[in-house]
């Protein structure tokens, strides 16, 4: 209870927190987009990759491999805090595409209001950068002691 007392009564100067919050919500959207949705279509990819949408008109696979690379590959990149903001590049694309493209803005009490939320995330990410607190970072540490 001390530690949470501490966080609320400090007016927002200390910087360690703001990188646990980076953290938390780095590795919380990613994870959560990877396990439902990146992974979860990886069968697809094998098994019907014509029965995708394909909102840009580039074609059912090649738009499954797209939102396979921004919600797998990006999203265990963002994770671990590789590649610094350029991971959420592609999933601001993807999931603007699916924001404005696939839902036509239709949020409230739409599907897409899930859609939104990791566009906000992602974009929020692209805009700060990962954190400190990174595996490339815990590594640098690492090697200097």
């Amino acid at each position: 209870m001390n530690v949470l007392a501490k966080v609320l009564r400090t007016s927002g100067h200390d910087s360690r927190w703001l990188h646990v919050g980076l953290l938390m919500g780095r590795v919380g959207f990613a994870v959560t987009l990877i396990w439902l949705h990146g992974y979860s279509k990886l069968p697809a990819l094998l098994t019907r990759p014509n029965q995708f949408f394909d909102p840009l008109g580039l074609g059912p696979s090649t738009s499954l491999a797209l939102a396979i690379f921004a919600e797998l590959i990006c999203a265990i990149l963002l994770a671990l805090g590789l590649l610094g903001r350029w991971p959420c590049v592609p999933l601001v694309v993807n999931f603007g595409v699916i924001v404005f493209v696939l839902h036509e803005v239709q949020v409230p009490g739409d599907r897409g209001e899930l859609a939104l939320l990791y566009l906000v995330a992602f974009s929020m990410l692209l805009l700060t950068g990962p954190g400190r607190y990174t595996v490339p970072g815990w590594l640098k540490g690492r090697s200097s002691v």
